[in-house]
């Protein structure tokens, strides 16, 4: 880890250890070493309640993935702004898309500490692949930012991605009339890749019995990671055209080959899709 004035015990200046943050949990959940003793309650606090925790961060990965292969290739995409990126793991979004085109742009934006520090170590010998340290709750600021005004050609398609950001961002923001600010700038023909944490309704008790759980587990530690409706996460889209098959559980959209069993619970409380800018 590249080193940024040290704090408790060996911790980089800026980073509260004592308190989970959801870029140092995710990685947790997936194995990784970027993470500390609080971050590490809540994975296990997450494990106490669903059986595979590290299997739905896993089938959130691939996600990403498959959506990157997709925009990269089929859609043609060679510009991507990733907000609240995370720490950074094998098969970044970068990764992904410059294997289909040595010449696709990503920029990465994220207000964790760790994953600033990160992110900058990583990326520094990149030149097409850039880290903004910005808030997504403020879009002008953040879009105002030189690598992501003038680091992305907004004359041309863009894939906006909002992964597993969402469902840590407060409801007092107004998260649809959030993404409609980050929508309205976005150039025709662009594409919308989001995922969030579900609360499925009374047709699915068993997964919605789960996301209370998960949920309490979230909120108690970290307190954010709120799990929402369908309908509510569908708004956060704007209005555009969503690819099939739609707002679907993550594993269901567009898996590698066909399931052989219904979806285990755990997988159905978080949802994502793609929509096209027409």
């Amino acid at each position: 880890m590249t080193r940024t004035g040290e704090g408790r015990a060996g911790v980089p200046g800026g980073i509260d250890s004592t308190r989970p943050s959801s870029a140092r949990v995710y990685d947790a959940i997936l194995g990784g070493k970027d993470n500390y003793a609080a971050d590490r309650v809540l994975r296990d606090d997450l494990a106490a309640v669903t059986p595979k925790p590290g299997a739905l961060a896993a089938e959130s990965r691939t996600f990403l993935l498959r959506v990157t292969r997709y925009l990269a290739s089929t859609a043609e995409i060679d510009q991507f702004l990733d907000c609240g990126s995370g720490l950074p793991t094998l098969e970044n979004t970068h990764e992904v898309a410059q294997r289909v085109n040595p010449d696709a742009t990503v920029v990465y934006v994220d207000n964790d500490p760790t994953a600033i520090v990160h992110g900058r170590a990583l990326l520094a010998e990149n030149d097409s692949t850039h880290f903004v340290a910005a808030d997504i709750t403020e879009p002008e600021k953040l879009l105002a930012d030189p690598s992501v005004a003038r680091g992305l050609e907004w004359s041309r398609p863009i894939a906006l991605y909002v992964l597993n950001t969402l469902h840590h961002i407060a409801g007092e923001h107004r998260i649809a009339d959030l993404m409609a600010r980050y929508v309205n700038t976005l150039p025709s023909g662009s594409y919308l890749a989001l995922s969030h944490f579900c609360r499925p309704g009374a047709e699915d008790p068993e997964a919605a019995e789960l996301a209370d759980k998960m949920e309490a587990a979230y909120l108690g530690s970290m307190g954010t990671g709120w799990f929402r409706s369908r309908d509510e996460i569908a708004s956060y889209f704007g209005g555009l055209d969503l690819l099939e098959p739609g707002l679907v559980p993550v594993a269901d959209w567009w898996p590698d080959g066909p399931r052989s069993a219904p979806l285990e619970p755990f997988y159905r409380v978080l949802v994502g899709g793609v929509a096209r800018k027409p």
